[in-house]
């Protein structure tokens, strides 16, 4: 493989040369948007490919602030209004419904109406039933049926218009182009919004209107379509209002919605086939997990060749660097594709050239690649930006992580230039001052203050509250780096350079003595969140160092302590853990990351307590969770939720700006499985290993079918057998893979 370089749109030189002080700074949006009173809402969110549309559960997209809503495509705002009315007025909402991640079903009736004949219209008349269908463009269609026995004569109005904002102006950066929106263009049944890009890009979208409107209004940039409409009893009608987005002509022979569903189902049904299927006695868990796959392969989006997930949506419908390799890390029990597309799009996109104003250095893994108008100007540096200090030594524990279930080789000699820029950036680049520690300072004026997962600008703070001054160590990322060269030492061997294996696993053994020493904070039994730019700890009480158990870096004798701490009241709140002690000065639930809980955070903290030995606690991070699926709209885990102590309560309470779906929290149920169920891969040795399964009381049974080992696959099956014990049995096997079992 050619060493690896930058994508085709990585900036021109003429946006590479901007004045880094003349670049506004965008980190105070880290901590989520702000979001007006009425657009506090969970919204639809169905997703195709790079295509996404956001709207309210009645149907309707009325952009308010930074609510999200819009049809969007290449971090362009497409349709930011898309509004139906009955006889003048909004239908009255009766159900709505994600069939999948790309369909949804609003069944909705009409208010008291006055007939256009003077004859009023009960309520509960007409049945007005919308179905939203997210391909390559929009298909919304409009269903309008009449239950009563006399005709029913009104108007259906649909107004619409289009914005063209770029998704990092919707979560609320000021915009500061000078691009030019072209008045909308009624051609027959179709209308056409237009905008013109500070750089000369046109942008357009294009509405197919069937049947043939009545009456088309343009006025100050928006849209009204009448259709007069006649309904004798029981007649319906359909009216179909298709939306292309495009950045220049359509083509004649576009596929019709009944098609596009066609296709999708296809592909879905291919997706649910390639992933190992898990199955329980419990419902509404079997629910959680297949919301969680279908979310995960909608989540997916094509980079070049190959793909990746998207990290959530509204706000992150983009190649991630984090965000996508624990999800990836996640969902290696279910479908390692998700990695291998995920390692071969981020080794394509790795840095090749120190370049200050967005955070690259040679060998480092992206934070995040945007192709939006901010990003092409240069007014924002996500072409790609590497402003993350973990997504390196995750892109190699993820590697690792991924030949140890399928032992394919062959991709890890192809990755191999990019893992050996990885190992170099770690070394070199990632520990500038020569200490043995990661760090992390930003040198992007628009950049991120802080690089871990935590990234909000007040996330790394001091017991007393303040805060941490860098460069920053995070204890997490040290684990990362402790598993990763662990991880790859184990590719390294099988490609032949034995001599590099054994540095790799000496490093992570120096390292491991190294950060017991340096980050264990004796007065509180616990590890410090991080050392600062002095070299002192940074003493608040996290989650991060459930990420170090995790890892395995924690040294025996710490092991209880640190569990005890992650599980105490100010720590666990009932439905997970906090990012944040409760006692802290900082805290605050309602924060990003001050006090939060987060899905993926929290399978991660179950799949190493599991690992030191700590099944009790592993077994209530996961009875919160799905308590808190159990309890959500589709059964979908959120993005994140407030820290609020639980107190007997039957719901969470939401974090207003939450994506969902989200890839690391669609991902979580899947590690939560493994980590219950003591599963892991050694495809190397030929070898798969349940270690102490144990089944939360809410799961008697579970069985999950072809799992890949390797060349081979397998299916289990683990019941209650009583008195706190699991029991397991090998339904199939595929193949040469040895299933062994520890209690």
């Amino acid at each position: 493989m050619t060493p690896p370089g930058e994508p085709e749109i990585a900036l021109d030189p003429a946006v590479a040369a901007i004045d880094d002080e003349a670049v506004p700074p965008f980190h105070d949006l880290e901590g989520g948007p702000d979001v007006p009173a009425e657009a506090r809402q969970e919204l639809l969110a169905l997703k195709s490919g790079a295509v996404f549309v956001c709207a309210r559960p009645n149907g309707d997209i009325r952009a308010a602030g930074a609510s999200g809503e819009g049809l969007y495509a290449q971090d362009t705002r497409h349709l930011s209004e898309l509004r139906v009315t009955v006889g003048g007025l909004p239908p009255v909402p009766l159900s709505s419904v994600m069939e999948s991640g790309h369909y949804a079903v609003i069944n909705a009736t009409n208010p008291v109406l006055r007939s256009a004949v003077g004859v009023p219209v009960p309520q509960e008349t007409l049945n007005v039933r919308r179905t939203v269908l997210i391909a390559d463009r929009l298909f919304y269609r409009v269903r309008l049926r009449n239950f009563d026995v006399n005709p029913v004569v009104t108007v259906v109005e649909v107004s619409l218009a289009a914005d063209f904002a770029d998704v990092f102006e919707v979560r609320g950066v000021v915009r500061g182009t000078n691009g030019r929106l072209l008045d909308p263009v009624r051609d027959q049944d179709r209308v056409r919004f237009g905008y013109v890009a500070e750089d000369g890009q046109h942008r357009q979208t294009l509405v197919e209107l069937e049947p043939s409107p009545d009456r088309v209004k343009i006025d100050d940039g928006r849209v009204r379509v009448a259709w007069d409409v006649r309904l004798d009893s029981h007649e319906s009608i359909s009216l179909w209002i298709t939306v292309t987005p495009t950045g220049g002509a359509v083509g004649d022979a576009e596929p019709t919605a009944a098609q596009a569903a066609a296709t999708l189902e296809s592909a879905d049904a291919q997706w649910v086939d390639s992933c190992a299927q898990i199955t329980t006695d419990n419902e509404l868990f079997d629910r959680l997990i297949d919301a969680s796959v279908r979310d995960l392969h909608a989540l997916m989006m094509p980079v070049g060749a190959d793909q990746l997930p998207a990290a959530g949506i509204p706000w992150y419908v983009a190649p991630f660097g984090r965000d996508s390799l624990l999800s990836a890390c996640e969902s290696l029990i279910v479908n390692p594709e998700v990695a291998r597309g995920t390692l071969l799009v981020l080794a394509e996109l790795q840095a090749r050239a120190d370049e200050a104003w967005r955070d690259a250095e040679p060998g480092k893994i992206l934070h995040e690649l945007r192709i939006g108008e901010l990003a092409r100007t240069g007014h924002i540096p996500h072409t790609p930006y590497y402003g993350t200090v973990d997504a390196t030594p995750l892109f190699l524990m993820v590697a690792g992580g991924y030949y140890r279930w399928t032992l394919d080789l062959d991709t890890m000699a192809k990755l191999l230039p990019a893992f050996d820029a990885a190992l170099r950036w770690i070394d070199e680049w990632g520990d500038r001052d020569g200490d043995g520690f990661v760090e992390y300072e930003r040198r992007a004026p628009a950049g991120l203050v802080n690089h871990g997962w935590k990234d909000s600008h007040d996330s790394i703070v001091h017991a007393d509250g303040s805060l941490a001054q860098g460069p920053i160590a995070l204890v997490e990322v040290q684990g990362y780096v402790y598993e990763a060269k662990l991880r790859i030492a184990d590719v390294y061997d099988a490609l032949g350079d034995a001599p590099r294996a054994d540095r790799l696993r000496d490093q992570a053994a120096a390292l491991r003595v190294a950060v017991n020493e340096a980050f264990w904070d004796a007065d509180e039994g616990f590890f410090a969140l991080a050392l600062d730019g002095r070299k002192a700890q940074v003493r608040s009480v996290t989650s991060n160092p459930a990420h170090c158990l995790y890892c395995g870096i924690v040294d025996e004798d710490k092991a209880r302590l640190v569990a005890e701490r992650l599980m105490a009241p100010d720590m666990f709140s009932g439905w997970g853990i906090r990012t944040l002690s409760s006692s802290s000065p900082a805290y605050n639930p309602m924060s990003y990351h001050n006090g939060s809980v987060w899905p993926h955070d929290n399978a991660i903290a179950a799949a190493g307590l599991k690992r030191y030995g700590f099944d009790a606690a592993t077994d209530r991070i996961a009875t919160g969770l799905f308590d808190v699926a159990s309890t959500a709209r589709d059964f979908r885990l959120p993005e994140l939720f407030c820290g609020f102590q639980r107190d007997g309560s039957r719901a969470i309470v939401a974090y207003p700006v939450a994506c969902i779906p989200q890839a690391w929290a669609a991902a979580a149920p899947f590690m939560l499985v493994q980590a219950v169920l003591g599963i892991s891969a050694h495809a190397p040795q030929g070898r798969l290993t349940v270690d102490r399964p144990r089944l939360p009381e809410w799961l008697a049974s579970v069985e999950i079918r072809d799992i890949r080992v390797g060349r081979s696959k397998v299916s289990l099956a683990f019941r209650d057998a009583g008195s706190g014990s699991t029991g397991f049995s090998l339904l199939e096997q595929h193949g040469d893979v040895r299933v062994t079992m520890t209690t």
